[in-house]
């Protein structure tokens, strides 16, 4: 059973799609996170975000592989837990940046079809519905108004200590939804066949609740 949920940054896919498969029992596979270490591993190399060649010939130096401890995943980079130091908003716009190179989604489309030949799986990141799983059982895209999704992005990361502030987390969260919808490869767009959830003003009980009816509707008591 493939579970797909895409939508804009700070739509609330992680939150959901992990709650989700925690009451269903299956796995739940963050997609964002392995662009994220891709970007943490270019930046820490002192690559720019705009120099897509160099980044693609550091592709040759990185391995990349999810563990799941008690139902948590773990990204490992060269053996290395990378924990939250891909968290930052400065990995957040390397992430978006590297996502937009074809070789990148290239490198990491096996790694994300693998593991689901092996499990049960909720997915979410940008294209999981329109190109990872194209047939997935079910597609959720996810998404709410700007202001909301920055309030959310701003309280979560206040509540990690980071200094910002609210106007800098919209401005940058805008410029990742242009960014981000509007590349050449695989945009952020939904599928033709998902249901579009927009939460908006929604709690995540509500939210959690408003898409296991729509599982629901697609798949029947699970």
């Amino acid at each position: 059973m493939i579970i797909a949920i895409d939508g804009p940054s700070g739509a609330g896919k992680s939150t959901l799609a992990k709650n989700i498969a925690k009451k269903l029992g299956i796995v739940y596979v963050d997609t964002g996170a392995l662009y994220r270490t891709i970007g943490l591993y270019v930046y820490n190399k002192g690559i720019s975000k705009d120099e897509s060649e160099k980044i693609v010939a550091a592709l040759n130096e990185i391995n990349i592989k999810l563990d799941f401890v008690c139902g948590a995943q773990k990204v490992l980079l060269n053996g290395v837990d990378v924990g939250d130091s891909i968290r930052t908003q400065n990995i957040a716009a390397y992430a978006s940046a590297v996502s937009a190179i074809i070789e990148v989604r290239a490198f990491l489309l096996d790694t994300q079809r693998n593991i689901a030949k092996e499990n049960s799986i909720v997915m979410d990141g940008r294209d999981i519905g329109t190109v990872i799983f194209p047939n997935a059982d079910v597609k959720i895209f996810l998404t709410a108004n700007d202001v909301s999704r920055a309030e959310r992005r701003f309280a979560e990361l206040a509540e990690k200590g980071t200094v910002t502030t609210f106007e800098k987390v919209l401005e940058e969260m805008r410029e990742r939804d242009h960014n981000d919808s509007t590349r050449k490869t695989a945009p952020a767009i939904p599928a033709d066949d998902s249901i579009l959830l927009d939460n908006s003003g929604m709690t995540l009980e509500e939210t959690e609740q408003a898409a296991l009816e729509i599982i629901k509707s697609k798949l029947g008591n699970i």
